[in-house]
């Protein structure tokens, strides 16, 4: 009777571990499929948005808007600006770069998607410090302005002592303040539409562009002439090169560096669609409305629907398509254009 009853026991036991081992199985597979489902969410890419509406709202509920409807000159931009921190901080699934916790923590698609879109930020957030709210270089620099640019200049992967989302958030309070007092005509907040501020700016968007573009084009390996003192005889640097470079971008890179391309890109298509909202006069007094507008063209051209489960990175002229180099031709079209519209503004 006792070998029976122990029998039974071990049986029992068999039983319980067995069915144990099924839940965790169940358990963990129900896990998977929760985390990459919310993954395939949180990776979906914000819609566009009209910047010349988001600004109407935000005045109106500010009531800031006059019998005529108007903005005043440089309302459309720093809420554009506003609008795109507001969208990194609120999308779906928040702002992923500094995440410690699945999915965020093994996503890397939409983090350098988010490093385009922030980088754009920091830049525009520079000129409306540096350049367009001051009418020359001797003037003061507006006091809620030279807070915010360096807000937003916090690492992306802070997640906590503070976190990346509550300096942006501050940023964002701050430049509220700046558009308060733009709209009210107080404390002597200004936004000059000046040709020369806008060229300025332009430059460093045109850095930025070449820099995506040399990156997405050396997905295909390729040797590069050294042309560092190109142009300039008396040219010296503090470190000799050498005459040719072989340069590739890292097949586990080649992803994030087409969704960078792609967020700047998002980016810089708002910003130049307000930059053409408030510098209307300007580009038109130099014939270049048209120029700002075919950027925009170039660059909306990045926001097609990738078809693709992956990036491929086929051989320029190969079997399979290369979506790097798709994305270059693109941003190097629109690079060019730009430099035609900053020699546009620095004519007389």
């Amino acid at each position: 009777m006792a070998k029976i009853l122990d029998k039974l026991a071990v049986l029992k036991l068999g039983q319980y571990r067995s069915g144990l081992f099924k839940g965790v199985l169940i358990g963990v597979a129900f896990l998977f499929v929760l985390i990459t489902g919310l993954g395939m969410y949180w990776s979906s890419e914000p819609d566009q948005f009209d910047v010349v509406s988001a600004a109407k709202e935000r005045a109106e509920a500010q009531g800031y808007l006059n019998n005529s409807k108007k903005l005043v000159t440089g309302y459309t931009t720093t809420s554009t600006v506003y609008q795109l921190v507001d969208t990194l901080l609120e999308k779906p699934g928040g702002f992923i770069s500094n995440d410690i916790l699945p999915p965020g923590l093994f996503m890397d698609n939409m983090p350098s998607w988010e490093f385009g879109v922030l980088v754009q930020v920091r830049d525009m957030a520079r000129a409306l410090r540096k350049e367009f709210s001051r009418s020359q270089s001797q003037s003061t620099e507006d006091p809620n302005l030279k807070i915010a640019e360096p807000q937003y200049n916090f690492d992306n992967k802070s997640w906590a002592l503070p976190s990346s989302e509550s300096e942006y958030r501050r940023g964002n309070a701050e430049l509220m303040q700046y558009l308060d007092r733009l709209a009210n005509n107080t404390d002597n907040a200004q936004f000059y539409s000046r040709a020369d501020s806008l060229a300025e700016y332009l430059s460093d968007v045109s850095t930025r562009l070449g820099s995506l573009s040399q990156r997405l084009s050396a997905s295909v390996a390729k040797v590069r002439e050294n042309t560092d003192l190109a142009g300039d005889k008396n040219a010296r640097q503090s470190t000799e090169g050498v005459a040719r470079q072989y340069v590739q971008t890292s097949w586990m890179q080649i992803d994030n560096v087409f969704y960078e391309a792609r967020g700047a890109s998002w980016a810089l298509i708002h910003i130049l669609k307000a930059i053409e909202v408030d510098f209307v006069f300007t580009l038109q007094d130099k014939n270049a409305l048209v120029s700002l507008r075919q950027i925009i063209r170039e660059l909306e051209a990045t926001q097609a629907s990738v078809w693709s489960p992956v990036i491929l990175n086929g051989d320029g002229f190969g079997i399979l398509a290369n979506h790097s180099l798709v994305m270059a031709s693109y941003i190097s079209r629109a690079n060019a254009a730009l430099i035609d519209l900053r020699r546009l503004l620095e004519q007389g």
